[in-house]
C-alpha cells in the first residue's frame, strides 16, 4: 500500500466517523440548533471525502480541482443553509419562548 493511499483510507474512515456522528445527532437530538450544527458536521464530512479523493487523482502533468471545487459549492450551499435556518429559529422563538422541532408546525400560516 503506498502512502497516499493510507493518508486517503485514513482520510475516509474519519469522514465516514463524522458522518455517522452527525446522522445520529440529528436522529437523536431534539434542539434544532444542535440539529442544524449536526447537519453542519455531515457536510464537513463529505467535504472532507471530496477534497481526499481529489488529492488522491491529482496529478502533477493535470492538476484536478474538482474536489475542490465541489467542496466550495458545499461551503456555500451551507453558509446559506445556516441563515435560512437561523432565520427560522429565531421567528419560531420570537412567537415563544421554548423552540422545539415538534412544534415546528407554529409558522404554517
Amino acid at each position: 500500500m503506498s502512502d497516499m493511499s493510507v493518508v486517503v483510507s485514513n482520510s475516509l474512515f474519519l469522514s465516514a466517523v463524522l458522518f455517522t456522528i452527525g446522522v445520529l445527532g440529528v436522529m437523536i437530538r431534539r434542539h434544532p440548533v444542535i440539529i442544524f450544527m449536526c447537519i453542519e458536521l455531515m457536510l464537513n464530512a463529505a467535504n472532507l471525502a471530496l477534497v481526499a479523493f481529489n488529492d488522491y487523482h491529482y496529478s502533477k502533468a493535470w492538476p484536478a480541482l474538482d474536489g475542490q471545487v465541489y467542496a466550495f459549492m458545499v461551503i456555500a450551499i451551507a453558509a446559506a443553509e445556516v441563515a435560512v435556518g437561523l432565520a427560522i429559529i429565531v421567528a419560531l422563538f420570537k412567537r415563544r419562548e421554548r423552540v422545539d422541532v415538534d412544534e415546528i408546525n407554529l409558522l404554517r400560516g
